[in-house]
């Protein structure tokens, strides 16, 4: 049987996370959706979105890449959140039977407004 693999990268808020102003953390997000953005753009990045665990989940968010564990590691250490310090990652890899899964071509939001429909 054939496997598809893919990475998956969990973001995980750090316990250390920086304390920011209202202003510096949108400003923030909005350099983390646009890396998501770029590297969809890129073909690297098939999926990902917030994961809705409550504010006591550290667990923030969830990105399926296409790409080997190593360089998914790689491409989500320069998202402008995890540099920051805000985030760190757990790069899983993934195996499903081929051709189980499959993604529609479509568009990441590159702000907080766009994603808001504002933008």
């Amino acid at each position: 049987m054939h496997f598809d693999r893919f990475t998956i990268v969990l973001l995980v808020l750090r316990p250390d996370a920086p304390q920011l102003s209202d202003d510096d953390a949108d400003a923030l997000q909005d350099a983390h959706l646009a890396h998501l953005a770029g590297l969809h753009e890129s073909g690297f990045l098939l999926a990902a979105g917030p994961l809705l665990g409550g504010p006591d989940s550290a667990f923030r968010g969830l990105c399926l890449l296409n790409v080997g564990s190593e360089r998914a590691g790689e491409l989500m250490e320069q998202d402008p959140a995890v540099r920051a310090g805000r985030f760190s990652v757990v790069v899983l890899p993934w195996m499903v039977p081929g051709g189980a899964m499959s993604f529609s071509a479509t568009r990441f939001p590159h702000s907080a407004a766009e994603a808001a429909g504002a933008g």
